[in-house]
């Protein structure tokens, strides 16, 4: 857990500050409050999917509250809470919506169960990059579809991405992987939409979080796994007990994670305190893109001198995981009609972007 802001500091419980602010009256009656409105200090507790100390995409969400403290000169700051320190991981949507806790940071792959939709805005097989996804999002309908999800679904949450991570390895297995035979029967913790289609081509996917990956594949409850990139898999220990890891990511070529806030915690807060937290998302996306592009390099050369066989997927194999991700994408479109209207939607935005992109890029 992050230490508590200074004492010094009043910190009010978002919860209440309505009430102290002017007894329950309207946000816009509180924002119009002049000097008072935007002294009020505000602390909003976060429920986090993963633990701060984590490589990376932990420590990405100490500098979103850092940042935050920054921008708004500690008038609004996160109290963050470990995982299962007030919900656990893959209840953080339920938690936020009903108001149980404030925020959540975390992936929306993870809602996938609740949300057939949900991966689309996280981590997209074959997918685009991060440049590519961030147009989309914030020039394109993404950012509207994104909020529409939630809203369609009943979820009382308002929605930002946070930031975005580079292609994370494909996965860590104790033997070569040569064609689809050597996946069948394989148990493995996979993510999003790509454990669809590995559970297509024969592997029985669960989908676990962060902390409880290491602890099941040296018990045998998994024979592999994927998780994230070099640099945080290397924190977790994986090469320990299996070395055998796989490039490209073709299932994650770009991963968004989100903070939802509770609609009503949104609203109580004045329009200044409001863009004070869009701002420390966005400044945390420029970080993410750069700092996990930036040490990547090191964690596989580091890997590669204990020992571990750092491969390439063969052409035939990243053909075959193509086919079967198409076939995925239709079959969701089928089920799901709000599903089709993300997919349709970004496709349409890709071919156009590929009329620049596919002059403009060195291949």
């Amino acid at each position: 857990m992050l230490p508590m802001p200074n004492s010094a500091l009043i910190l009010i419980p978002i919860a209440i500050v309505s009430l102290l602010a002017g007894c329950g009256g309207s946000h816009a009656e509180n924002a119009s409050s002049g000097a008072a409105a935007q002294d009020r200090k505000v602390r909003i507790e976060l429920a986090s999917f993963i633990p701060v100390s984590v490589n990376v995409i932990g420590e990405q969400l100490t500098h979103i509250s850092d940042e935050l403290d920054r921008v708004s000169g500690g008038n609004v700051t996160f109290e963050i809470f470990e995982p299962n320190a007030l919900v656990g991981p893959l209840e953080i949507l339920d938690a936020v919506s009903d108001g149980k806790v404030d925020a959540g940071y975390g992936a929306a792959g993870f809602w996938a169960g609740k949300i057939p939709s949900a991966p689309l805005f996280c981590a997209i097989p074959f997918g685009p990059n991060s440049s590519e996804f961030l147009s989309w999002l914030y020039e394109g309908n993404g950012m509207k579809l994104y909020q529409e999800m939630y809203d369609t679904n009943g979820f009382d949450v308002k929605v930002f991405v946070c930031a975005i991570i580079p292609p994370e390895t494909s996965g860590w297995f104790a033997n070569e992987i040569t064609s689809v035979d050597d996946l069948k029967d394989l148990k493995m913790r996979f993510f999003g939409l790509g454990g669809v289609i590995m559970g297509k081509l024969g592997v029985s996917v669960s989908v676990l979080p962060g902390g409880e990956i290491f602890p099941a594949l040296e018990k045998g409850v998994i024979d592999a796994t994927e998780y994230s990139l070099p640099t945080v898999d290397e924190s977790q220990g994986f090469h320990k007990l299996v070395n055998y890891n796989y490039f490209p990511g073709w299932h994650q070529q770009s991963t968004t994670h989100e903070l939802i806030i509770n609609k009503s915690v949104w609203e109580r807060l004045t329009d200044t305190q409001q863009a004070q937290i869009e701002t420390a998302c966005k400044s945390s996306i420029l970080h993410s893109i750069a700092y996990c592009t930036a040490i990547q390099a090191a964690a596989m050369k580091r890997n590669e001198e204990r020992g571990v066989q750092v491969k390439q997927w063969s052409p035939e194999m990243i053909e075959i995981f193509r086919k079967t991700w198409e076939e995925v994408a239709a079959e969701e479109s089928a089920k799901d009609p709000f599903f089709k209207k993300v997919w349709d939607d970004l496709q349409s935005f890709r071919a156009e972007y590929a009329t620049w992109a596919d002059k403009a890029f060195l291949r």
